[in-house]
């Protein structure tokens, strides 16, 4: 299984990693922590036999996409194990999981989640992963206490496989 993210700006990254921390030391839970995953925005969720056709399509986003801001709002939860940071689901959102779902569904050896196809995407930053109840309160009472709105700009976008998370590719994005 393949992931399609986008990255922050330096100052959305610091402050999203904060959260991460938090709710690790508050909670006890290090998944985020000892799988190094970096604050990232999931776009879609791609099952493939080869890498590198991903690879070869992946490097047709770099003309297509651009950096664009987005805000992030509230905090969520995917019950019973996920807490995450949620963004304003704006045209900008829309149209960077449109070309990305266009650019991956045309491949025939692929398939996309259905959780990541247009109109079906929770557009999501996730702060705890694999928590239990009880590191669920946690998480809540530590994002009740810290979290405030604030806008991120997203600058890059990468290819990576999953367990544990590592970037196969990724680029910045242009102005």
């Amino acid at each position: 299984m393949y992931l399609i993210s986008a990255y922050f700006d330096n100052q959305s990254n610091k402050i999203l990693n904060r959260y991460i921390k938090q709710i690790a030391e508050k909670s006890g839970n290090q998944f985020m922590i000892s799988h190094q995953v970096p604050p990232h925005m999931t776009i879609s969720q791609i099952e493939a036999r080869s890498e590198d056709i991903l690879i070869s399509h992946f490097y047709e986003l770099q003309d297509e996409l651009c950096r664009g801001n987005i805000e992030i709002a509230s905090v969520g939860m995917m019950m019973p194990y996920v807490i995450y940071a949620m963004p304003v689901f704006n045209q900008y959102l829309q149209d960077l999981a449109t070309e990305v779902y266009c650019t991956f569904n045309q491949i025939d050896e692929t398939k996309i989640s259905k959780y990541y196809k247009p109109m079906s995407w929770i557009p999501h930053i996730t702060l705890g992963k694999t928590l239990t109840k009880e590191q669920m309160l946690d998480a809540v009472r530590v994002l009740q206490d810290g979290f405030v709105p604030m806008v991120a700009e997203i600058t890059e976008i990468g290819l990576a496989r999953v367990n544990p998370h590592e970037d196969i590719v990724r680029f910045r994005l242009k102005n």
